[in-house]
């Protein structure tokens, strides 16, 4: 791994917000590298309002999107709401679908069923709009790529109102409305939303419109949190602002089928990373494994008991889910090793049989192994699709658009996308992506990075300062968790691995006679053991975090990776 140190921010504004706020200098240097260098800036950093919340008719089209929906409700019309099979979708529909209930009782929840239709919006759902009269689809988390099926439904006498937040082609579906920050011709000051935080600003403008409380809303914004996390984007602005309240939401009063899905934690208080990692997988499990209504279903329960059995059902599918990824990553490594590709710029791989709802899974397995764009493809249909993932620093949509020639469809962002293609141009599309990828790629970025924020020592970590990082959450994209160096370490003695295979290590630490020792705990870095052995002094790249173990809580360190001196 790479090391990188951030550059020290300038001392006279770290001396400045120090002053001002009265925090340490750490705290202050911490704070000015992630741009905060103002009282007012520092603010609305540690105390998120709803308030910072941009007006929702800042969006091109939400006028339009908001007059259309009114009409729809006074005519009494049938609405679907549509949305794509993974967390981002799911949670749109769910928000939607439950909002537009409270104004009419016309409303139906689509999900395209990932085996039968693919991604996105297909002619199976435009056709069973027909078939049940819904004159109004408003699609969520899709659809912004969608010219010829946008026009295909407008045939049918079928409006669409699309919310979306993929980056656009070169054509803007032909919808009443379509409501994407990515436009090139909107002027929303936020451009990060997912598309469930799309769906938020459309709910909102209804609410205004409607002279309704804004509070009202807050319920849905777990929905939103968990979206935000689970969609890897920017934890910035508006996203911040959202995931702050809805973690509040889901920890505070959850929703039934959160709360089913919370029993599998046994975790007080759920951060975001929690989220990600307990509540988003087995939402995606229902759409990789069955069908994403289930999904649907489990968020929109009210009553717990019903809840309940419904996060069991999704637990047998998250166990599959996690059964298929295992087998399927090590047949992928297998090929790689067959096929002599270890030195590839790029890790493309392919099987019939691998099953479509767990290749993305795969690919960001490969991309840890190897380090390098993947792609992932499988049999669906007459045609190959796949997911494609990459690495920090490389836009795999943009290799994409450059391999475009032998692609039929493709859609994402800069590091996760899917497409489709046929067969017969697996092997020139694997070819062209290979060079695509060497002539654009620095060679640094296929060797994993670790941005360090600043140098530490144990001395200056004590209670007061945790409880102060702790205020910087949520953390993700564009607001991670601070890591730290420290160097001139040595193991007490006491250093094991643990866990399945050994994979993760295990010890206390010291840095210096006089200060304190740290517990510390090392995912995936048993193979660092020796490193410790016989007080070897070391240098260690950690986050802070607290372990809870038997009703007691202790600051622990988080180890990203060790060197020796």
């Amino acid at each position: 791994m790479r090391w990188t140190l951030k550059p020290k921010p300038q001392d006279h504004k770290v001396i400045h917000l120090q002053e001002t706020l009265g925090v340490s200098i750490t705290i202050s240097k911490l704070l000015v590298q992630r741009g905060i260098e103002t009282f007012e800036q520092a603010k609305t950093f540690f105390r998120p309002t709803l308030n910072q919340l941009h007006n929702p008719f800042l969006m091109q089209d939400m006028s339009i999107a908001v007059e259309r929906i009114l009409k729809a409700v006074k005519n009494k019309e049938r609405i679907m709401v549509y949305g794509d099979y993974d967390v981002d979708g799911t949670t749109s529909v769910a928000l939607m679908s439950t909002y537009l209930q409270s104004l009419s009782p016309d409303i139906t929840a689509y999900i395209p069923d990932r085996y039968a239709e693919g991604y996105g919006i297909s002619y199976q759902g435009i056709d069973y709009a027909h078939d049940n009269e819904i004159s109004l689809i408003v699609a969520l988390d899709c659809g912004i790529k969608a010219i010829d099926k946008i026009a295909y439904a407008k045939k049918k006498g079928i409006d669409f109102i699309i919310c979306d937040h993929h980056r656009p082609g070169k054509e803007i579906p032909d919808a009443v409305a379509v409501l994407d920050p990515k436009r090139e011709d909107c002027n929303y000051p936020y451009k990060e939303l997912c598309g469930c935080g799309v769906g938020f600003k459309l709910i909102s403008a209804l609410q205004k419109t409607l002279e309704n409380p804004f509070e009202e809303l807050i319920p849905y914004l777990d929905l939103v949190a968990t979206a935000i996390g689970a969609d890897i984007v920017p934890m910035t602005g508006e996203n911040r602002v959202l995931a702050f309240y809805g973690l509040q939401v889901i920890n505070s009063n959850p929703r039934p089928g959160f709360k089913a899905l919370m029993l599998q934690s046994k975790k007080q208080e759920l951060s975001i990373t929690d989220v990600v990692f307990t509540i988003a997988p087995r939402i995606n499990a229902a759409g990789r494994m069955k069908h994403g209504l289930h999904a649907v279903e489990l968020l929109v329960e009210k009553d717990f008991e019903k809840a309940k059995g419904f996060a069991m059902a999704i637990e047998a599918y998250n166990y599959s889910r996690r059964e298929a990824d295992k087998e399927i990553t090590i047949e992928a490594l297998d090929q790689i090793k067959e096929n002599k590709e270890t030195n590839c710029k790029t890790t493309v791989v392919y099987e019939p049989h691998w099953h479509k709802g767990v290749i993305g899974i795969v690919a960001s397995r490969l991309t840890e192994t190897y380090y390098r764009p993947t792609l992932v493809f499988t049999k669906s249909g007459e045609k190959l699709a796949a997911s494609a993932r990459s690495v920090i620093g490389f836009d795999v949509y943009n290799a994409l658009e450059a391999s475009a020639e032998y692609i039929e469809q493709f859609g994402g962002h800069m590091y996760a996308a899917g497409l489709t293609l046929t067969e017969e141009n697996y092997p020139k599309f694997k070819q062209k992506f290979e060079e695509v990828v060497t002539a654009q790629i620095d060679e640094k970025l296929l060797t994993p990075e670790i941005q360090i924020d600043m140098e530490l020592n144990f001395s200056e970590i004590d209670a007061k300062f945790y409880r102060i990082l702790k205020q910087f959450a949520p953390f993700g994209p564009g607001n991670l968790a601070p890591v730290f160096l420290t160097k001139k370490i040595i193991d007490t003695g006491y250093a094991k691995t643990v866990g399945v295979d050994d994979k993760h290590l295990k010890c206390t630490l010291q840095n210096g006679s006089k200060n304190p020792r740290f517990g510390a705990i090392g995912f995936g870095v048993g193979n660092k053991l020796e490193l410790l052995k016989n007080k070897t002094p070391i240098s260690l790249v950690y986050n802070l975090d607290e372990n809870e173990w038997n009703g007691n809580c202790t600051l622990q360190l988080v180890i990203k990776d060790i060197k020796p001196e």
